[in-house]
């Protein structure tokens, strides 16, 4: 029952959202793997497969139909030296390997603490850091272990995660480790980028600033190439202020440091069920579906590349951070860990991965609208020339029911043929000649329905349809 009212109010939403039904649907968003988008910004999470709350084996199928170019993997040092002194990295060979395969190239998160070594640190998310000569020793030794046995198959390397969750770690301690994690990376693979610093948060700039601090009196600039965050946020639009500060400061120390949301997603069913973070309030597989896309576009649109969190429903285990199933996986699980099929928002993010490729350009151009809260922004299609413009209500958090504005929208650019695409369904729909026309250099659109999830509003030429 709970499934046909979804649908049902999924199909309302289309109706609205595509503002009367006159408008002619001309064809569907054709996806694509993985191995025939030639590059992108976008990564899915493969997180836990270092403590087993997920099972590689079978979402892997479905990695790369989706199209993320990328995938963040945890490098699991408990799981792979359960013995002093011996590896065992079977369970890394039977998932590095076949991501790259997919045309899924892997960057590995180096964590987390190893038990079996004294100041070793916990195996687990907000867990210490290892502190002890001894243990950081054997850390040491792994991480050369990780990186000879994985260098041809990861070029990207991210140092921990989350450590600002630990209220222990101060940004220059976390920035001591990081410096002597970097560095061994570096004497292997020099070509290695080098990615920190996960944080939970986008508000503690003091920890930001005391790790930049300490890079920055060791000369260890040159060993920052990326900067993670995740910082959750109901109304994903809200998160940007805070994001913009911390770029800001880090910019400070180094204009070149890329940024990267590291890791955010939307749960997909009430609070009741959920656990992680945004549990508080209660969710469906349509906002889910809608947050994600908010998100991804709203990064996309600031230059942030995005690893969408995560593939897999998570099923975190007893004496970890939490206990139970996080939902935010576009694949909805078993209680095995096996999938039992993809959740609408895996159909939303492989629209978004299959489009905004390398071959589509940001524009400085801003797109004008006659309504408050709405966000746009503009893009090229380096080949063909058309252009696309993403288009978004932002005012609250996603809702399962809501009313599109009808709304004006000015853009320069180049359309010949201007169609709307639902990014959830993939239906393109040819906009009437009566709503568009060209005024100058400047083309208007009227009447086009904005809802509070991303459409995009494009020349035909620009997209691959398929009838």
């Amino acid at each position: 029952m709970k499934k046909l009212l979804l649908l049902s109010l999924y199909m309302l939403l289309l109706g609205f959202a595509h503002g009367q039904t006159a408008w002619k649907i001309v064809g569907q968003l054709k996806t694509r793997d993985a191995k025939d988008i030639q590059s992108s910004t976008w990564s899915i999470g493969g997180e836990t497969l270092d403590r087993d709350y997920t099972d590689y084996q079978s979402y892997k199928t479905y990695l790369g139909p989706l199209g993320a170019k990328r995938i963040r993997l945890q490098g699991g040092w408990s799981k792979c030296e359960k013995v002093k002194g011996v590896y065992d990295f079977a369970w890394l060979d039977a998932v590095i390997p076949d991501a790259a395969s997919r045309g899924v190239s892997p960057w590995v998160e180096l964590s987390y603490g190893n038990p079996i070594y004294e100041g070793g640190g916990e195996a687990k998310l907000a867990g210490h850091i290892p502190t002890s000569p001894e243990a950081l020793a054997a850390w040491d030794n792994w991480v050369r272990a990780m990186v000879n046995r994985y260098q041809k198959h990861v070029p990207e390397w991210e140092i921990w995660n989350e450590p600002d969750l630990n209220p222990k770690h101060t940004g220059t301690e976390i920035a001591e480790f990081y410096v002597r994690t970097a560095r061994i990376v570096k004497s292997i693979q020099p070509n290695a980028k080098l990615i920190a610093l996960g944080m939970a948060s986008v508000t503690k700039l003091d920890f930001m600033k005391d790790f930049m601090e300490y890079l920055k009196k060791n000369n260890a600039l040159d060993l920052i190439d990326i900067l993670t965050y995740h910082g959750y946020a109901y109304n994903p639009d809200s998160s940007y202020p805070h994001i913009e500060k911390m770029r800001e400061l880090v910019w400070s120390y180094k204009p070149t440091v890329e940024f990267m949301q590291g890791e955010n997603g939307a749960p997909s069913t009430p609070k009741a069920i959920t656990i992680g973070a945004m549990r508080d309030q209660d969710w469906s597989e349509l906002t889910q579906a809608k947050w994600d896309l908010r998100r991804m576009l709203g990064d996309h649109g600031r230059g942030i590349a995005t690893n969408l969190f995560t593939i897999s429903d998570i099923h975190y285990g007893p004496g970890d951070h939490m206990l139970g199933v996080n939902t935010k996986g576009l694949l909805k699980t078993n209680p095995d860990k096996t999938i039992e099929r993809p959740k609408m928002a895996y159909q939303a993010a492989q629209h978004v991965f299959s489009l905004f490729d390398s071959q589509i350009a940001l524009q400085k151009t801003k797109p004008t609208t006659d309504q408050p809260s709405v966000y746009a922004f503009q893009y090229q299609h380096k080949a063909k020339g058309g252009s696309l413009v993403a288009i978004w209500s932002g005012e609250a958090r996603p809702a399962d029911t809501y009313e599109p504005k009808l709304t004006t929208i000015t853009v320069e650019g180049t359309f010949k043929k201007p169609v709307l695409v639902d990014l959830i369904s993939g239906k393109v729909s040819e906009i009437p000649k009566n709503q568009w026309k060209k005024t100058g250099n400047q083309f208007v659109f009227s009447g086009i329905p904005v809802s509070d999830y991303p459409f995009v509003l494009a020349d035909k030429s620009a997209l691959s349809i398929k009838r």
